[in-house]
């Protein structure tokens, strides 16, 4: 997914303006970050978590949301994973229901634009919110899954590179198989 960074506005400012927008922006410390539309294997890829993850928890104890949900990362931060997951009762920052608080799995698919931004930014991001037990980050153009759960003060890092591997998410009490993340994409593209 492309990433283009735009002006710099309050908390308060960018929470009414994006109300208004029709396209996505994350909000980093004054910064705004357009969101822009994504490949059509970083779609399929999305999708592909969602119904996996969808037919493996338990539901309602589990609620699953799509790239349209915010979550505030902290004061200053909001973003827009790919997919996150909360146990129980959804938190939100108001009642508006636009800023979701309480995450315990997060998702976000990398492109060749957002690789870096994903692994780096967003990972420190994820690691700062206290409801997130979990952070996957799936590599659209290869075969290649990182997940990261936290372990009292530290997180631990798992590599799934084979689309034979079954991730284990202890935090959804469900596996994913990387085959079924992966379904209907062809890495042997002309």
């Amino acid at each position: 997914m492309a990433i283009q960074r735009e002006r710099r506005m309050t908390v308060a400012d960018y929470l009414e303006w994006e109300e208004r927008q029709e396209l996505k922006h994350e909000y980093i410390d004054g910064e705004i970050i357009e969101m822009t539309g994504g490949t059509g294997d970083h779609s399929i890829i999305k999708v592909n978590i969602l119904l996996s993850l969808g037919s493996r928890v338990n539901r309602p104890d589990y609620k699953i949301y799509n790239s349209d949900m915010r979550v505030q990362a902290a004061a200053s931060r909001y973003v827009y994973p790919d997919l996150s997951v909360v146990r129980g009762e959804a938190a939100y920052e108001d009642e508006s229901e636009l800023s979701l608080l309480n995450p315990v799995f997060v998702v976000e698919v990398t492109s060749s634009s957002s690789d870096r931004r994903d692994r780096v930014d967003k990972r420190d991001y994820y690691f700062a919110v206290p409801s997130i037990e979990a952070y996957l980050i799936i590599d659209q153009d290869r075969v290649h899954a990182e997940l990261c759960t936290r372990a009292e003060e530290r997180w631990l890092l798992q590599e799934y590179t084979s689309l034979d591997d079954v991730i284990a998410l202890p935090a959804l009490h469900c596996e994913l198989p990387l085959a079924q993340v992966y379904l209907d994409i062809s890495f042997e593209k002309a």
